[in-house]
């Protein structure tokens, strides 16, 4: 009788992948290009901060403020955004959430027309790409869950998460650049402008799996097979009536509290918000630490931030393959998903010894190592599409991001109170540092075992 060897599932399952067809890859390059843009509209003003504050007049504390904006709206629409999208479908959802954030990032450009109002009107219209944004992640792992088996979503959940630093490396040299050479305003018009073209693609790439237009049988098969969700959008009559009714007003909340409940799904949530409270301290204040604390030009810190993010990107991509490799090894999916999570962060605590070094080449070395770590462990959206029930999948995603959402609010707050009451970023540092941290010990203490979450009240559905 013939014994498989170590490597023949792990064989079995690239074979059967390859003969299955590729539409689901050009699903997955949309998601990284939109939520590249996505990250690059979030990080326009962290470019662009130095030069406002000089020509607008904004304090610390008020850059800080402005950049909370954007999360404040941000938290708030992310349990409305996931209930559309469990309503509506990702396709419209979605894509009319990029052309809107699109527009009020290109309106932005404009504020410096109105200076005596610059700063509430910069407010108001964060404020308006942080609404516009809020189906963007959780639309994000809902397609992913409905396009992908369970041991590719590691991977593609990894990728699409990766685009928050691809978009540093692609998009910070050039709107450097744009301040130096044209002015802040185009930071804010060129980076809105390429969302509303991306807009327009988007509607013609995005389908669910069974009415997508290039999708073969072959495909279909093999990715329900291995527990993608592939009537998510496009039901049976059944789950319709089953969707309609998770989704109505009054079982929202009662759902909202099933999810808080669990055990595994809090911890995801608990370690999503230390996770990124490290995201908004390299998306707000990175850039103005390497001008204030260590004289960098705006010209220098559009090249230099890319450094780390090209870490973070390598990384995010890594941590997605290896989670992926280790479940196709035969690893259970909790172990395959908690290696790189717990390894990658403890990498990031590294941040704190930034306080410790003088050369600016150091300091950028041990921040590409923290960013690589961070992106490493950056599987949050990885375990969503695991667990999160399928009737509420993107209600489970709205929480998962309300979460970390909080941690947008929380850190440009606190870092910019921490530099106004000692002119430092050392204690900051100190305290991305100790967020990392928690975030480990949240996977390892409170999160068990990673499944998917069953709703009480439906038969259980294969995953």
């Amino acid at each position: 009788m013939h014994t498989l060897s170590q490597d023949e599932p792990a064989k079995a399952v690239t074979t059967a992948a390859a003969k299955a067809g590729r539409t689901r890859y050009l699903i997955l390059a949309m998601l990284f290009v939109v939520t590249t843009i996505n990250y690059a509209d979030r990080s326009t003003l962290s470019i662009a901060g130095d030069s406002m504050q000089e020509q607008l007049h904004i304090s610390s504390s008020e850059l800080g403020l402005l950049f909370s904006a954007f999360s404040w709206s941000y938290l708030i629409a992310q349990i409305p955004g996931g209930w559309l999208l469990d309503r509506f479908g990702s396709k419209k959802v979605y894509g009319l959430a990029i052309f809107l954030w699109s527009v009020f990032t290109m309106m932005q450009g404009a504020i410096g027309f109105f200076a005596g109002a610059a700063i509430f009107l910069l407010f108001i219209l964060r404020f308006a790409v942080g609404l516009a944004e809020a189906p963007s992640f959780p639309g994000n792992s809902r397609i992913v869950a409905a396009w992908f088996p369970t041991k590719e979503r590691g991977f593609a959940s990894a990728l699409f998460n990766s685009a928050q630093y691809f978009a540093t490396v692609a998009f910070a040299p050039l709107m450097g650049w744009l301040v130096t050479a044209m002015g802040w305003e185009h930071v804010f018009t060129v980076v809105g402008g390429i969302g509303v073209v991306l807009a327009i693609i988007w509607t013609k790439v995005i389908y669910a799996p069974r009415s997508h237009p290039r999708v073969q049988k072959a495909e279909l098969d093999y990715i329900a097979a291995g527990g993608a969700l592939v009537e998510m959008d496009a039901p049976t009559a059944e789950q319709q009536r089953q969707t309609k009714e998770a989704t109505s007003g009054k079982q929202n909340l009662r759902h909202i509290g099933t999810l808080l409940k669990n055990r595994t799904t809090l911890g995801v949530f608990v370690g999503q918000y230390f996770i990124n409270t490290i995201t908004w301290f390299f998306l707000t204040w990175f850039p103005v630490y390497l001008v204030q604390e260590r004289g960098m030009s705006i010209l220098e810190v559009g090249f230099v931030a890319s450094l780390p993010a090209l870490c973070g990107f390598g990384g995010g991509v890594l941590g997605g393959w290896l989670s992926d490799r280790l479940a196709q090894r035969g690893i259970g999916l909790t172990a395959a998903r908690k290696i790189p999570i717990v390894v990658g962060l403890l990498l990031s605590t590294s941040i704190i010894v930034c306080n410790y070094v003088t050369a600016s080449w150091l300091v950028v070395l041990i921040m590409s190592l923290a960013f690589f770590g961070k992106g490493l462990g950056a599987l949050g959206w990885a375990v969503m599409s695991d667990v999160a029930p399928r009737q509420i999948a993107g209600l489970a995603g709205g929480v998962f991001n309300t979460f970390g959402a909080v941690a947008g609010i929380v850190t440009p707050l606190v870092i910019g109170y921490i530099l106004d009451a000692t002119g430092s970023f050392d204690l900051a540092l100190a305290f991305v540092s100790l967020c990392a941290a928690m975030a480990v010990v949240s996977y390892l203490v409170i999160v068990r075992e990673i499944k998917r979450v069953e709703l009480p009240d439906y038969q259980p559905t294969a995953t």
